[in-house]
C-alpha cells in the first residue's frame, strides 16, 4: 500500500497533541500513533495501523519523530 497524498504531522502543542494534515487538509489533533492511523484511514488510505505509521517514509514528522508527543519544556 502506498499513499501519494502528502501527510504532515506537526510539532506537539502545549497539550501534547499534534495536528495531522493530509493532502492539504487538517484532519485533527493526534495524541499517539493510533490517532494518526485513524486519520489516515478516514482519508482513504487503507490498511493503516500503528506499525505502518511508525515506519512509513511517506509521513513528514515535524518537531520530532513518532515518539515525541509532549510539548517541549
Amino acid at each position: 500500500m502506498a499513499s501519494v497524498m502528502p501527510v504532515i504531522v506537526y510539532p506537539p502543542d502545549e497539550d501534547g497533541g499534534r495536528r495531522v494534515r493530509v493532502d492539504g487538509e487538517i484532519l485533527g489533533r493526534a495524541y499517539g500513533l493510533r490517532d494518526v492511523a485513524e486519520f489516515l484511514r478516514r482519508a482513504g488510505i487503507e490498511d493503516v495501523d500503528e506499525e505502518y505509521v511508525a515506519a512509513s517514509g511517506l509521513i513528514e514528522w515535524r518537531g520530532g519523530g513518532t515518539d515525541v508527543w509532549a510539548a517541549p519544556s
